[in-house]
C-alpha cells in the first residue's frame, strides 16, 4: 500500500464536494489525474472506496476508515508546519468556515479582516449555508467552524454564544404595520417582499419556516445584500425580513421602521460552533479565541 499526502487530500476533498470533479478542483488537479489517484488507492488497498453514482459519489465502509485516518494525518501535518512555521515566516494554515446570511454580512467582515491582517501566512475559506446544513456540515467534520444561529439542532457540538441575532421586519415609514409591537409571519406571508437571493441561507430558512406554517412567501424582488433590501423597503416596494442590526443601521439612510417579529425562529442567536475543540489545527485554534475575544469586547461595550 503506497498512500502519500497528495491522495489523502484529494480523498478528504472529493468527501466534501461529494464528486470527484470538486474534489479535484479542490485539489487543484484535472479530472483525469484526480480519477486515476483514486483508482490506484483502490488497486492498492485491494478494495473499493467510493460508490459511484449519477448524483456524486459516498464512502464505502473502507472509504470512511481511509477518511477517518487521512483526516488524523492531514491535521498532523498541519500542527507539524505550524510549530516549524513559528521558527520560520509564521503561522501557515488554512481555516474552513460555514457561516450564515447574517454572519457574513453583518458580523464577519471587519472581525476577517483584523484576523487576516495579522496573520498574513494563514487563509480563510468562507462558504455561506443554511444554519441547520452548517450543523450537519460540522458534525460530519466537513469544516472547521460555524457561525450560525442558536435555532438549529446544535445537539453534539461545542458551542459558545456571540451575540444576539433576532430577526425583525422591516416596512417603509408611515406604514399600517409601523407601529404595532409584534407580527407573525404567518400575517407577513400575505404581503408583498423585498427578499435575499433564492440561494442565500436566509431566504432558505424563511421559506422552510413558511412551509411549516401552511404559507408561501411571496417575493416581488431578490436582492444580494440587506442594506438592498432596506433600501428597496423604504421606497414602498415591499416589506422586508432582516437581522435587528442591519435594520438599525439602515433605519434612517434607508427610510424603514423596524417592527419585532413574534415566531419563535426569529428570537435567535449567533453562535460558534465546533465539532471537536481539541482537534482543532492550530490556525482554527487561532481563528476560534479571534472570534471569541472580538465578541467579548463587542458584548462588554453593548
Amino acid at each position: 500500500m503506497r498512500l502519500d499526502l497528495t491522495d489523502l487530500r484529494l480523498f478528504v476533498h472529493v468527501h466534501a464536494a461529494g464528486t470527484i470533479t470538486g474534489g479535484a478542483a479542490q485539489s487543484h488537479m484535472t479530472l483525469a489525474s484526480a480519477s486515476e489517484r483514486i483508482r490506484a488507492m483502490e488497486d492498492s488497498l485491494g478494495t473499493p472506496l467510493l460508490l459511484r453514482a449519477a448524483r456524486g459519489v459516498q464512502p464505502t465502509p473502507a472509504g470512511r476508515s481511509l477518511l477517518h485516518h487521512a483526516r488524523q494525518v492531514l491535521l498532523q501535518i498541519d500542527h507539524l508546519q505550524a510549530d516549524l512555521g513559528a521558527y520560520g515566516a509564521g503561522l501557515q494554515g488554512q481555516v474552513r468556515v460555514l457561516c450564515n446570511t447574517s454572519a457574513l454580512s453583518e458580523h464577519l467582515p471587519q472581525v476577517l479582516a483584523r484576523f487576516l491582517a495579522a496573520q498574513p501566512g494563514i487563509s480563510v475559506d468562507l462558504e455561506e449555508r443554511p444554519s441547520e446544513d452548517i450543523a450537519h456540515a460540522l458534525r460530519e467534520d466537513l469544516c472547521d467552524i460555524g457561525l450560525l444561529s442558536n435555532a438549529a439542532d446544535l445537539a453534539g457540538l461545542v458551542v459558545h454564544p456571540l451575540r444576539d441575532d433576532p430577526l425583525v421586519l422591516v416596512v417603509p415609514r408611515g406604514h399600517a404595520w409601523a407601529g404595532r409591537d409584534g407580527i407573525g409571519l404567518a400575517e407577513v406571508a400575505g404581503a408583498p417582499l423585498v427578499g435575499m437571493a433564492e440561494h442565500s441561507a436566509i431566504h432558505a430558512h424563511l421559506a422552510q419556516h413558511a412551509r411549516r406554517l401552511g404559507k408561501r412567501l411571496a417575493y416581488r424582488v431578490r436582492l444580494r445584500s440587506f442594506e438592498a433590501v432596506c433600501r428597496l423597503v423604504g421606497q414602498g416596494i415591499g416589506v422586508g425580513i432582516v437581522p435587528r442590526a442591519v435594520a438599525q443601521r439602515c433605519a434612517r439612510a434607508a427610510g424603514v421602521q423596524r417592527v419585532a417579529l413574534t415566531d419563535a425562529f426569529a428570537a435567535r442567536a449567533l453562535v460558534l460552533a465546533l465539532r471537536d475543540e481539541t482537534a482543532l489545527a492550530p490556525a482554527a485554534r487561532l481563528f476560534v479565541q479571534h472570534l471569541l475575544a472580538t465578541a467579548e469586547t463587542a458584548n462588554a461595550n453593548h
